[in-house]
Parts: structure tokens; sequence; C-alpha cells
């Protein structure tokens, strides 16, 4: 009996696996940074963003995704619009890699099932986690600290999507990402024995902003969407 209980529930499985309509493909773009060092502009790509984008459609208005996006996060005092960060003159410039997964909403019925032309806005937010090396100042010198670290934080993105052809879905979208951290620019080294070394508003964490497209591939059986 436990025997056919265990082969009915991997069947069900391969069913359920197959039954859906998936999109895979890759993200392209820039990114800009925003906390204490440098502009605080929001929008304002410096450095290239790219990864990929995995979705798993539930309904005709929500599905589930996950990305990994690679980046250079920049912050430059010489941008700023402030006159102490301008005298100041502090400038960072870090390799990172993101991984986020979260929910999708579209606005408008997104029905992948019908061949006719699909367009829609969307919100995306989730959790993401954001690995970046660690560093400080002092003496208005970077200093690396030769570790790294996981930010965690929420993102909130606005897009818009159309379908281009049956198979290709062509995006285009701006995410924040509000972090949990507010050592990305160094501002907050962790080290009792830096703590003399930190500087900024303790009272506000970093953001960094993807702004960018999307082109995705779809697959799949193509079945009534599920109820939830």
């Amino acid at each position: 009996m436990k025997k056919i209980y265990c082969i009915l529930l991997f069947v069900s499985i391969i069913q359920l696996g197959g039954a859906q309509i998936y999109e895979i493909g890759v993200f392209g773009g820039g990114s800009n940074f925003i906390g204490d060092v440098g502009s605080t502009k929001f929008i304002a790509p410096k450095k290239l963003a790219i990864g990929g984008i995995f979705r798993w459609n539930r309904s005709a208005r929500h599905s589930y995704r996950v990305s990994v996006i690679y980046t250079t996060l920049l912050g430059n005092d010489s941008k700023s619009t402030d006159p102490k960060r301008q005298e100041r003159g502090y400038f960072f410039k870090e390799e990172a890699l993101e991984v986020s997964a979260g929910i999708e909403f579209t606005f408008l019925d997104f029905d992948l099932h019908r061949n006719s032309f699909n367009f829609s806005p969307y919100i995306y937010t989730g959790v993401s986690m954001l690995n970046h090396p660690n560093f400080y100042y002092n003496n208005n010198k970077l200093i690396s600290e030769k570790t790294k670290s996981n930010a965690f934080g929420i993102p909130i993105a606005l897009g818009m999507k159309v379908t281009l052809t049956e198979d290709l879905i062509f995006g285009i979208e701006v995410a924040a990402r509000y972090t949990f951290s507010d050592e990305l620019d160094g501002s907050l080294p962790d080290a009792d024995e830096l703590k003399e070394l930190q500087f900024g508003n303790f009272n506000n964490n970093d953001w960094y902003v993807f702004s960018g497209i999307t082109l995705t591939y779809t697959f799949g059986q193509n079945p009534c969407f599920c109820d939830y």
C-alpha cells in the first residue's frame, strides 16, 4: 500500500510540473546605489547589471519568480549634490551577486494560454540576498576587510511586459532593493576596533536599484490555470 501511495504521489508531481507554463530568460540593464556615499538619485544606472530570470506562471494574474543578477555597485561623492559629500570625496566600487525570489502580480490578465497579444504592467516583491565585499574608510582611503557578507532585503519592482511571439516575452522594469544592512558602502564596519570609523545616518539602511529589460522564453504544457 505504501509503495502504491508513493507511485501515485510521484505521478501527481510529474503531472503538476508538466501542467504549467514556465519562462526562462535573461535580464540586462544597469544598477545604482543609494546610501551614505555617492549620489542619492533614485534611478541613475551607473554600472552594468546582467543575470537570469525564471517564472512559474500560476494564473493569468500572478507568477512565482526567481532571479540571479551580477553587477558592480558604485558610490562616488563627487557625483552627489550634497556639498559635504563632494568635499569628503569618498569613492567605492564593489562586485556583487544577488539572488531574489518572490511573487509577481499583473494589473491585467496575462494569459499565456491564448495565442493573442498580451500586455500588462506588473509589480514584484519578495526577498533578496546580496553577496558583497566588506571594507571601510580610514584617512579617506578605502581599505578591504578581505571578507564578504550577505545583505538581505526586500525587492520592490514596477514593470511592463508584452508577448513578442507565442514563445517570447519582453519586459522592462525598475526594481529597488531595500536592504536590512548599512554596510554596503563601508559606513558601518562591524569590528569593535573600527567603531570610531563609522559615519553617515545610522537610521537609514542602504538601497540599490536595477533598471533594465528582460527577455524570456516560455515552455511547458498548456492546460487551464490552477485556482491558486
